[in-house]
């Protein structure tokens, strides 16, 4: 499985932005897609992920009842809508494949990144 996320950008706090996940290669119908940041200087932090077939979804804390994740299988396509955006938010996001469940908070649970987009929330 191959990743690669888009559509970051620069917006200003309360904004929304929409990024992307294109999904090729192998058992993409199989694969579940978490999406994550890394702000500068810290660890690779969980956002949400979804399963394959996008009824089930999981986020963190942080980002609850602002983001939305899911993802349309004919467009191979997983996308992550992201509302009333502050700069707490900003980071480089990437997104991550893995087989099976999705309540996985850790990054080391998921592999074949792709090379991230950066959001940067301005005040």
């Amino acid at each position: 499985v191959q990743l690669q996320a888009s559509g970051g950008g620069l917006v200003q706090v309360g904004d929304s932005l929409r990024l992307s996940c294109v999904v090729s290669g192998r058992f993409v119908a199989t694969t579940a897609i978490g999406w994550f940041r890394q702000a500068s200087g810290k660890e690779r932090d969980f956002v949400a992920s979804i399963n394959s077939n996008g009824d089930s979804t999981y986020y963190s804390d942080s980002v609850k009842g602002r983001f939305t994740i899911y993802r349309e299988n004919a467009k191979n396509t997983v996308y992550l809508q992201m509302n009333d955006l502050n700069p707490e938010d900003t980071a480089i996001y990437f997104c991550g494949a893995r087989q099976g469940g999705i309540y996985y908070s850790s990054s080391r649970y998921y592999r074949n990144w792709g090379q991230g987009t950066q959001v940067t929330v301005s005040s």
